[in-house]
């Protein structure tokens, strides 16, 4: 069969054009679309170009999602003595420091929790839990959103203290930051509900309902914000004594196997009861959104207090208020004052070295997961103000 030119073609197309221009005027959009897949697709016969140059390949997403899983966040299999501890490729920071789609939004993990909790039966109430926002409570010095509870001698100037550069290069290219549990297995409450039943466990081995738990949501934070972070996961308190120097040789082989390290952050809750059996949840609200409060402890060494081998810890306490000015202006409430206190516990293991407390055995997982991306998003915020430009 003798087939047309392909000048002879283009002229009822067109025409045709012509045709589609009059649709469109007179709105005629379902008839438009028709025909112009036709056209189109003579179009390519026509010029002989390929389809897939104008069509989008369906295993490019897949492709995608699958190199994004392999940025998940990481953490040592095992022990930290048995397995290497593993880190992510983070992009730069500057591409990254942007707001969270919802920091609001509760994992689906912990959705399942909370919904099969309240399935369960209750158990006998045994006390109440009252809900209380800590602002000036033994506050001794305070500069701007910054408030301190100073319980040693050492008196201290905390606006000084704030002028100073925390002893933090980070450089993007190694990870700096360590998240840690001495006290792994401490534990939530699953509910809201204003009391605590006497069978319910403030402590599991559970990584999806101990601090590990609070842990993943600072690392995933950091992450997408732009900073490679490594997770310690290893369960330190299986035994109650000793769970400081175990926690310490775990920290230390990091430190040797990552040089680049610098913010070691173990992360705790804490646990408040009155003498009438009454527990306390330190709770605020930000957007909306029940948090459990944040307490930064920071160390001292002074004379008769019985701390050693702590000769920097001002270097730490620069770090802390710096850290707690950056949580209280993007989240206001979120903080507790600062606890500086006759304490060590591994903090001399490095000049950006803290412990926090991430609300306490009454808050519930939700809300102590909720702080723990606000802690993420500060601490990036901190993190990218001690960032080298040329990264």
């Amino acid at each position: 069969m003798k087939q047309s030119s392909p000048v002879r073609r283009v002229l009822p197309m067109l025409l045709a054009a012509t045709v589609l221009c009059l649709l469109l005027v007179f709105q005629k959009q379902a008839v438009f679309d028709a025909l112009s897949s036709l056209i189109l697709c003579d179009m390519r016969i026509l010029l002989a170009v390929p389809a897939a140059q104008t069509a989008v390949a369906p295993e490019a997403d897949a492709l995608e999602d699958e190199e994004e899983s392999s940025d998940a966040p990481t953490k040592p299999q095992e022990s930290a003595e048995t397995a290497a501890p593993k880190t992510t490729v983070a992009p730069e920071p500057t591409d990254a420091l942007k707001p969270s789609a919802d920091l609001t939004a509760t994992p689906d993990d912990i959705r399942a929790l909370t919904k099969q909790a309240k399935k369960e039966t209750a158990g006998q109430k045994a006390g109440a839990i009252r809900t209380q926002t800590f602002t000036t409570e033994g506050v001794t010095d305070t500069v701007g959103n910054v408030r301190i509870k100073n319980i040693n001698r050492t008196k201290i100037d905390a606006a000084a203290l704030l002028r100073k550069k925390a002893a933090l290069s980070v450089d993007g290219s190694a990870p700096a930051v360590l998240i840690f549990h001495t006290y792994t297995t401490e534990s939530y409450q699953y509910l809201d509900r204003g009391y605590y039943t006497a069978g319910f466990p403030t402590r599991d081995n559970d990584s999806g309902r101990n601090m590990v738990r609070v842990g993943d949501e600072i690392c995933a934070e950091l992450e997408r914000m732009g900073f490679a972070v490594l997770h310690d996961t290893e369960i330190h308190d299986a035994r109650y004594t000793g769970a400081y120097e175990r926690s310490r040789a775990a920290v230390q082989r990091y430190q040797k196997q990552y040089p680049s390290l610098q913010v070691l952050l173990d992360i705790h809750r804490d646990a408040i009861q009155q003498k009438d059996g009454v527990k306390i949840k330190p709770t605020a609200t930000v957007n909306g959104k029940k948090a459990a409060q944040v307490m930064i402890i920071s160390g001292c060494q002074e004379s008769g207090n019985g701390v050693t081998d702590f000769p920097n810890w001002q270097q730490n306490l620069v770090f802390a208020l710096q850290l707690q000015e950056k949580l209280e202006t993007a989240f206001p409430g979120l903080t507790r004052p600062l606890f500086f206190a006759p304490r060590r516990y591994n903090m001399h293991l490095s000049p950006c070295s803290l412990l926090l407390e991430v609300g306490s055995d009454s808050n519930t997982l939700e809300e102590a997961a909720y702080s723990g991306r606000l802690i993420g998003h500060a601490l990036a915020l901190l993190l990218a103000d001690y960032t080298k430009e040329d990264a």
